[in-house]
């Protein structure tokens, strides 16, 4: 008992050394926006038209950093298939399927897809963007793949939606490079902040991520179900 009085007390005090740490630098209550910072947060919804300014600052201001993250996820994707070549899953250890898991995953997955589209079409106005919507797309792929019996997903339709969204990305950072001197920089008007089409190319970079990622995303799951075997 003592012992965990102890314990408490020392967690305590260190709590208090990193609340008078972080108080120190960062006052509550206070803009300490500086530099970069404070130039996104002012300048966000002028610049680019985005009234979510975390949509701005990940698809344009820095959005070479999402192209990189966009490839470790085709590089991990890439990885799982290599290990995975060659081994096969056993259908007899999956559960069996009743008549409730077949019908709702049938009429469930379309509307996770519309989801998932509306996440991502959507990420200039609302949290969300392409990350979260292309995993929602995926997602109602792996309930398509668990509860549909005779449901077979190709691989080469993954392949080429991948391939086609991230060279489209690509173009569009390069596009953006040659008008505006700029990698990923806003070439279209931005329209009004809050409508739909606005933003520029923020809704399109997000629509590619979007079926960049659902279609990595579809493709290791299938991985992992299938074993890597060739479909």
């Amino acid at each position: 008992m003592i012992r965990k009085f102890l314990y408490f007390l020392i967690l305590l005090a260190f709590s208090f050394f990193i609340y008078a740490v972080i108080s120190a630098y960062f006052p509550f209550g206070e803009n300490t926006l500086t530099g970069v910072a404070k130039y996104y947060v002012d300048n966000g919804v002028k610049d680019l038209g985005g009234i979510n300014i975390i949509t701005s600052i990940v698809t344009v201001y820095r959005g070479f950093d999402t192209l990189g993250e966009v490839t470790v996820l085709f590089l991990s994707v890439t990885a799982l298939a290599f290990t995975l070549l060659g081994f096969k899953v056993e259908s007899r250890v999956l559960p069996d399927l009743t008549l409730i898991m077949e019908t709702g995953g049938r009429y469930l997955a379309p509307l996770i897809m519309l989801l998932g589209a509306y996440i991502f079409l959507h990420g200039h106005l609302t949290p969300g963007g392409g990350f979260p919507g292309g995993v929602n797309i995926a997602t109602a792929f792996l309930l398509l793949l668990v509860t549909q019996r005779s449901y077979k997903l190709r691989k080469i339709h993954l392949t080429v939606t991948e391939a086609l969204a991230g060279s489209l990305y690509v173009i569009v950072g390069l596009v953006g490079l040659y008008y505006v001197r700029s990698f990923l920089g806003n070439f279209l008007q931005t329209g009004k902040p809050g409508y739909i089409v606005s933003a520029g190319i923020i809704p399109i970079i997000y629509l590619l991520i979007g079926f960049k990622v659902g279609s990595e995303m579809t493709a290791a799951l299938k991985n992992l179900k299938e074993g890597g075997d060739e479909h």
